[in-house]
């Protein structure tokens, strides 16, 4: 699944480590999802919509199989 989350981070100012401790995780795992080596639970990714103020489709683009 890709992502905007460096996106977000750069329009607010802020680095992994900080995006990490507002949300509750490492910097290593908002590092992870970044680099598309990790999907977050979806708890994780309506957090980190929520701070951003965003939808989550606008954070996360799914890319499965239109079926």
């Amino acid at each position: 699944m890709k992502n905007n989350i460096k996106v977000y981070r750069a329009i607010h100012n802020l680095t992994q480590e900080n995006l990490a401790e507002k949300v509750g995780v490492t910097r290593q795992t908002i590092n992870a999802i970044e680099k598309g080596k990790y999907d977050p639970s979806l708890d994780l990714a309506f957090k980190l919509a929520r701070f951003f103020n965003a939808s989550i489709e606008d954070v996360f683009l799914y890319e499965g199989s239109e079926s």
